[in-house]
């Protein structure tokens, strides 16, 4: 369903802070190379007169030297612009400070991928509420993470925001027209984020179902290939280590599988989403660590089977009921399709993310002319 596309009264111009390279994506995106989501709807806003300057992503896994970077960056910047848009705070934290201390005068809307927290400490708690006063809003990806955040007490509602997080249909529409030939068999596992490697191996081990595992060797502080060579894996499983940022070959290799398994760890985010909603796109359907986190019911949509963490049993009884009922799976997949044409893509929440910036920027006009 096309959502009512906003009208501006005047251009806008973000500064669009993202914490992966920009440009290169959004050039690969016009070629069908790379997903729109990922780049957080940046490749449609133009369509409701709003203007990006891409700030100039570097990595530096320092964290306090990012933010030294990130703030002379912007800072700096020569281009004239409205609203700065960032899909997370990581490097932005002396910028959203100086918001707080009204030295930075621009508005500031960010992706909060997580729900706010409270921390036992005091002092830290304190700079942490001052430190949310220097964002104007926020956009978070389901209704449980703005409940858990209005719990905190450190912002008001107004300042939250659900977005409908979806696919980049598009993208993935293109990617399946280029493989005709495809015919979708056995399970495949892609993603690096948090994700529980001993469960999923040991569920696959006992099934002896086919499957593919594309995972970096590291990830966070996880050392994933430490953990798969304690296996003695059977030759239906196979192992595939990757490096950087490849979502075009990852979505290839996944469009030729039948079930995607995401298999995480307890962690009070959405972690496993954008494996998710790849997923959607390719109507594929899904076995998944029943995260209460993700805006979207799996087994109420019926679009997969979910099953509780740790539980080894259950993955291993989702396996086998997805691969002795093949119909049951392929209606799965439709239903997630479906449930992304009709409330999750990036159509859709890239028009939720213009009106929101729309408005802030006019919000933030009226009270420069009345200041």
């Amino acid at each position: 369903m096309a959502e009512k596309k906003p009208t501006p009264v005047n251009p806008l111009t973000i500064y669009f802070y993202h914490t992966r390279l920009t440009r290169e994506s959004y050039e690969e995106w016009k070629e069908y190379k790379f997903p729109g989501h990922i780049l957080y709807g940046l490749p449609l806003l133009e369509k409701y007169g709003i203007r990006s300057v891409m700030h100039k992503h570097k990595y530096i896994s320092e964290r306090w030297k990012l933010m030294l970077y990130v703030t002379k960056e912007i800072l700096c910047c020569k281009e004239s612009y409205d609203v700065l848009y960032g899909t997370s705070f990581r490097g932005l934290e002396f910028i959203i400070l100086l918001r707080a201390l009204g030295i930075y005068r621009k508005p500031i809307v960010i992706w909060h991928h997580t729900a706010l927290r409270v921390s036992t400490h005091k002092i830290r708690e304190r700079i942490s509420r001052f430190f949310y006063k220097g964002i104007d809003h926020m956009f978070l990806f389901s209704k449980k993470l703005i409940k858990d955040s209005l719990a905190t007490g450190k912002v008001p509602e107004k300042k939250l925001q659900l977005i409908h997080w979806g696919p980049d249909l598009a993208f993935y529409d293109h990617l399946l027209q280029e493989m005709p030939d495809r015919k979708p068999e056995g399970f495949i596992s892609t993603g690096k984020e948090n994700r529980d490697i001993t469960t999923l191996l040991q569920a696959f081990c006992a099934t002896e179902e086919e499957l593919d595992l594309y995972i970096a060797p590291t990830n966070g502080g996880i050392n994933y290939k430490q953990i798969i060579d304690s296996f003695c894996l059977p030759p239906s499983v196979h192992i595939h280590y990757t490096e950087g940022v490849i979502p075009y070959l990852l979505a290839q290799k996944v469009a030729r599988k039948s079930c995607i398994v995401i298999c995480c760890m307890d962690f009070p985010y959405t972690v496993g989403l954008t494996t998710l909603v790849e997923a959607f796109a390719l109507g594929i359907p899904v076995i998944c660590s029943r995260n209460p986190s993700f805006e979207m019911d799996i087994d109420k949509e019926e679009i997969g089977i979910t099953v509780e963490y740790n539980d080894v049993e259950g993955w291993i009884n989702a396996i086998r009921r997805i691969a002795d009922h093949p119909e049951e799976a392929r209606r799965m997949g439709a239903n997630a399709r479906k449930l992304a044409e009709e409330r999750f893509n990036l159509e859709i929440f890239s028009g939720e993310i213009a009106e929101s910036l729309l408005n802030v920027s006019r919000i933030s006009a009226k009270k420069r002319t009345f200041a």
